[in-house]
């Protein structure tokens, strides 16, 4: 039996009281997704409209929001009041949006008839960002730096960011200012 209390990394009403067991309905992002969500969202699947991959697990895109789906998922549903509409309306509905979208989802290739596609999406384009500007406390996040803002500014940044060195290249269709 797993329980959110079992894991020291999960967050949850459990791990506030060391006494406190909340049983994981679902055991792993697997039996989230086939046994939960794949249960209970049904749509009408086409190139149009929306599009699922019955090899979800083949896109790392689609591992990471089902992830993040479930964890919240167990999380919240422990919260009788608002919690399963808080885990709709800010976590399943937009990672859904997303995952499903035919244009610019990660099942954008895929077929929910035909399969998983061979060719995959490319990752975004990366071009090497300046080292120097990450030496700018901006651009970082280190505890001890957080703390120190927060007692003696009182929330507020020390200094302004410095500027974004040119840009990425314009044929990311973004201009030059980000």
């Amino acid at each position: 039996m797993s329980t959110v209390a079992d894991d020291p990394n999960a967050s949850g009403p459990a791990n506030g009281d060391a006494d406190a067991e909340v049983e994981l309905i679902f055991s792993s992002l697997d039996s989230f997704v086939t046994e939960y969500i794949g249960q209970i969202l049904c749509r009408r699947l086409n190139r149009a409209t929306a599009v699922w991959c019955p090899e979800w697990w083949r896109h790392p895109e689609a591992l990471v929001r089902l992830s993040a789906m479930w964890r919240a998922f167990e999380y919240l549903r422990v919260d009788a009041a608002l919690g399963m509409s808080t885990f709709w309306l800010h976590h399943a509905d937009p990672h859904m949006r997303v995952l499903m979208d035919p244009e610019f989802g990660p099942f954008a290739l895929c077929d929910p008839r035909e399969g998983h596609a061979t060719r995959e999406l490319e990752p975004l384009p990366m071009t090497p960002s300046p080292p120097e500007m990450w030496d700018h406390p901006a651009y970082r996040l280190d505890a001890s730096e957080v703390d120190a803002v927060a007692e003696d500014t009182g929330g507020r940044p020390l200094q302004q960011p410095p500027p974004v060195p040119s840009g990425p290249p314009k044929e990311m269709g973004m201009g030059s200012q980000y």
